[in-house]
């Protein structure tokens, strides 16, 4: 039997590589639903403005994922929620609580929902 939290960490995993590579863009492109909407500091975007932000954007240099929980809404759906540090080049390091909402389509896992919200530094 699949274990939901297992997969769900592991899309999760798999989008931060994506975004730390040069195929962030193909990866989101393939995995968004498309209904998808994203909540980011600057605003909310859906998901054709979603890859397209991803594809100008530069790479991350590392990140890290910490504390995931996963929650599952129903059978078919489910959320991961955690903390997390990334870091571009020449940048400071962005401190946030992201949450991702998963939904099952045509057999496969689809992020339907991100979002962001800045940790306050001291």
């Amino acid at each position: 039997m699949v274990n939901v939290s297992e997969t769900l960490l592991e899309l999760e995993e798999r989008g931060w590589q994506a975004l730390s590579a040069a195929g962030g863009a193909d990866f989101y492109q393939h995995i968004l639903t498309d209904d998808a909407v994203m909540v980011l500091p600057f605003g909310t975007l859906e998901r054709d403005a979603c890859v397209e932000s991803i594809r100008q954007a530069p790479p991350w240099a590392s990140y890290e994922i910490a504390d995931p929980k996963v929650v599952m809404l129903g059978h078919d759906s489910g959320l991961i929620t955690y903390r997390a540090e990334a870091q571009r080049p020449g940048e400071p390091t962005y401190r946030a609580m992201m949450t991702s909402v998963y939904v099952t389509r045509g057999g496969h896992w689809r992020l339907a929902l991100h979002q962001q919200t800045p940790l306050m530094t001291a």
